[in-house]
């Protein structure tokens, strides 16, 4: 196979400051150190006698093959001086194409296109400005269920979750501002990427850091597992899949967000979560075939104050809470996430509502409970 270059290689303006200076002092270097000498006096005088032992044919058998090689190698050298010189493009496509590990750290990523795709994102610390970065349009496998997504670079599950280094909030103490955002991650973890919650499973983890002293929380809750409808469907808050109908693929969900907090209107600390979970499915009948819902959840919870609000010690008051759902049919409200599979959308008119990027956490969360289409699972 040739090492011919493609159009692709980078150009000598691309090759950093620092690499390309390194890269022509050494090639200078080396010219230097081997460019011929001015011969000595002895030198001159064997040279003419072995010039004019040439002519009387009196020159040693062999002699003609020795020079060669030392011929070669001037002439490389004047070429690579050249390039240096006149062409450095051909330089660099040369340097890159042919012998990669000249540059050092493979700046370009020779070897290795998807190195730097791969490797895992900085924690969220701040919303985030703009939607990800249009990602390979590669098909989601049994083996590879976030191909082609860009929650492939996201934090695996509870990895993604990260509160915020507690401080006191007023008159509230740093380890009640810790105990709250603890409690926080706990209901998120147990709402969203606890296997049995996922599987369809009663979030029992979840409803255990609810406040039952916060009117009808638990009741409603209770109801809308036990008899869930449009207007009281638990996947408001849990995520959820029908066991006969979906698996997840693997055991990683992939998890993005952050976690604040500030004063609470109950006399505690409010926390304030804005969380993305990926869910990578397939059909629980056996199919290889493999998609992904995008759950992306905003949650306001308390840690009142028990000496001036009515509450339980160690549990959370529910604020506010909601969702956006990617890849989930609309008109089903059993209690489950419904996921889309490529081979089964229908062929009917598309739905009316937005038209949304279930990935970009740069927007608020869409509150209109039209029917939309997503831009990429």
């Amino acid at each position: 196979m040739s090492d011919k270059p493609s159009d692709d290689q980078p150009s000598a303006s691309e090759i950093p400051d620092d690499v390309w200076e390194q890269f022509t002092r050494d090639t200078e270097r080396d010219i230097r150190t081997s460019a011929p000498k001015e011969p000595s006096a002895r030198a001159r005088m064997v040279t003419e006698r072995l010039r004019e032992q040439d002519a009387r044919g009196e020159v040693p058998p062999g002699w003609r093959t020795g020079p060669a090689p030392e011929l070669n190698g001037r002439a490389a050298r004047r070429r690579k001086l050249w390039a240096v010189l006149g062409v450095p493009v051909a330089v660099a496509v040369a340097l890159v194409a042919l012998k990669p590990s000249l540059l050092p750290g493979n700046p370009f990523g020779i070897g290795e296109p998807q190195a730097a795709e791969a490797s895992p994102l900085p924690a969220e610390t701040a919303a985030p400005t703009a939607p990800p970065g249009a990602s390979d349009a590669e098909t989601p496998t049994l083996d590879e269920p976030f191909a082609g997504s860009p929650a492939l670079r996201w934090a695996d599950g509870e990895a993604g979750i990260v509160p915020p280094e507690a401080e006191a909030v007023g008159a509230v103490s740093k380890d009640r501002v810790e105990q709250a955002l603890k409690l926080t991650k706990k209901l998120l973890v147990a709402a969203n990427l606890d296997p049995g919650t996922v599987r369809g499973e009663r979030p029992e983890g979840a409803l255990s850091v609810l406040d039952p002293e916060q009117p009808k929380i638990l009741d409603r809750f209770d109801t809308a597992l036990r008899s869930p409808s449009r207007d009281n469907d638990p996947v408001t808050l849990f995520s959820r899949f029908d066991p006969d109908e979906i698996r997840l693929v693997g055991d990683v969900i992939k998890t993005r967000g952050r976690m604040t907090f500030e004063k609470g209107s109950h006399g505690g600390v409010a926390v304030h979560a804005d969380y993305t979970f990926v869910y990578p499915v397939s059909r629980a009948d056996g199919s290889t075939e493999v998609t992904r819902t995008i759950v992306r959840r905003v949650l306001d919870v308390e840690l009142a104050d028990p000496a001036r609000y009515r509450t339980t010690p160690g549990r959370l008051v529910v604020l506010k809470y909601d969702e956006e759902i990617g890849n989930s049919s609309c008109d089903v409200h059993d209690g489950y996430l419904h996921p889309r599979f490529p081979s089964s959308r229908d062929q009917g008119p598309d739905p009316a509502g937005p038209t949304t990027d279930p990935y970009d956490r740069s927007r608020s969360v869409d509150e209109s409970q039209a029917c939309g289409t997503v831009t990429r699972i």
